[in-house]
């Protein structure tokens, strides 16, 4: 019997019930420090932050929540980073069980994939390259945290950290030292440091991308035109925001800082801005133009087919070279001798606007009940629908509706505004008679 529910509607609806239960586990008294229980709009609000990969919390989760509540998180969080596809496929694969043209569709949706062909040879890979990056990882980070904690709290935290960081997450447990420190008081840590930018970075790009890497290893003539152009974009992001964040906050938020610690954490704050959420420095001093820049690599986000949000550097990519192409005249866009065809372009123009329209949605109702400055807001929404968890200290300060704004936005920027708002309207059939044609103004 066919299913009633498209895949994109499968997606959807699996994530909402990942939440839900999430909610459920997280309102239970042992999933608390105090053993009261959380209310219900602040685990709601933690059980998506964490299922959606973005970390934005209203209660400190190192202090908060007790051992047990924090595991709940970090399964969310894994769930939610691999997608609940990839873990029901790995289960039926482990039981043997055959995985149907169905499943297999829905796998391809989930990971943004283009070919059914060795889907689930490809999901084999996606979990054993998660969890060598994620232990890899979490031994370094195990190691490190020796120094400063006890071995049971420093296996702990070096498991919870690399998962969160792998699955761009941005969930930390540092308020065990000063509540809702993130990664500061590690800012001079090369080790910490880098194998977090790492894990940040490896998780982002996407799994297609792994797998072109490891068939054709630096082989770069051989890479698909998607892998091609996620690297660019991806190294100029990394490299382009790093050095505007060094040069507005050296005499800012970096000032008390040596020169090359300066460095370190303006690569940071490039990396984690695209969909991370771990921060070194206290984002609630940034520049004016530090915000902008961060709320920019936040919109922007990872790869498709990752554990990142964001608009994507595919679609960032392709406005670009759509921007140039016309300017240039030029009849086609193309990039390394490859056309983008025009549905391409239609729908990376369709995911900015619905993103940025969301993003400004949110900003104008939480700025119409609470009175924050407007550029704190706008990088709470920017952040919520990109699935950052970067914040400039408001959002414990979120009263009810503001917070429910952004558990939409979080949600959406997770499973997709465009798949979002595709699963839940009915498809008519394209009309049989064009309508005419008539010129227009622009610009």
């Amino acid at each position: 019997m066919k299913s009633r529910f498209s895949y994109v509607q499968v997606i959807a609806l699996g994530y909402a019930i990942m939440i839900f239960l999430g909610t459920l586990l997280l309102m239970l008294p042992f999933s608390s420090a105090s053993g009261e229980g959380a209310s219900f709009t602040t685990a709601f609000f933690t059980a998506t932050s964490a299922s959606c990969v973005t970390g934005l919390v209203t209660v400190d989760t190192g202090t908060f929540w007790s051992v047990a509540g924090q595991a709940i998180i970090i399964t969310l969080i894994q769930i939610g980073g691999l997608g609940f596809i990839t873990i029901a496929t790995l289960f039926m694969m482990l039981m043997r069980r055959r995985v149907g043209l169905r499943g297999k569709e829905l796998m391809i949706e989930s990971i943004n994939s283009s070919n059914i062909g060795g889907i689930l040879r490809l999901t084999k890979k996606i979990i054993v390259g998660t969890l060598i990056f994620e232990g890899t990882g979490a031994l370094v980070l195990t190691i490190r945290f020796m120094q400063d904690f006890s071995f049971g709290r420093a296996l702990w935290f070096g498991i919870f950290h690399s998962i969160s960081a792998f699955c761009n997450a941005g969930f930390d447990l540092m308020g065990r030292i000063e509540p809702y420190s993130s990664f500061v008081h590690y800012s001079s840590d090369p080790v910490v440091m880098v194998t977090i930018m790492l894990l940040i970075i490896i998780g982002g790009i996407g799994f297609l991308v792994w797998e072109d890497i490891l068939k054709n290893g630096l082989r770069i003539k051989r890479y698909s035109f998607h892998t091609k152009l996620v690297l660019l974009t991806t190294a100029v992001l990394l490299f382009g925001g790093a050095v505007l964040i060094f040069i507005f906050e050296r005499n800012a938020s970096n000032a008390s800082l040596p020169l090359g610690e300066q460095m370190m954490v303006s690569f940071f704050g490039s990396v984690s801005a695209r969909t991370a959420g771990m921060n070194v420095t206290d984002t609630g001093v940034l520049s004016p133009a530090g915000k902008l820049i961060n709320i920019l690599l936040m919109y922007i986000g990872g790869s498709s087919g990752s554990t990142a949000g964001g608009i994507k550097t595919t679609t960032f990519a392709v406005l670009i070279i759509y921007a140039v192409s016309s300017i240039k005249g030029n009849a086609q866009t193309s990039v390394f001798g490859r056309r983008i065809s025009d549905d391409a372009v239609k729908k990376a123009v369709t995911v900015a606007v619905t993103n940025l329209s969301l993003a400004l949605i949110g900003a104008f109702i939480i700025s119409a009940v609470q009175p924050f400055d407007l550029g704190d807001v706008l990088f709470e929404t920017f952040s919520a629908i990109g699935t950052v968890g970067m914040t400039t200290g408001i959002t414990r300060d979120l009263s009810v509706i503001s917070r429910y704004v952004i558990i939409f936005l979080m949600y959406l920027g997770r499973v997709g505004s465009i798949s979002f708002a595709a699963a839940f309207l009915r498809k008519k059939a394209p009309p049989s008679v064009s309508a005419p044609t008539e010129a227009i103004i622009i610009g």
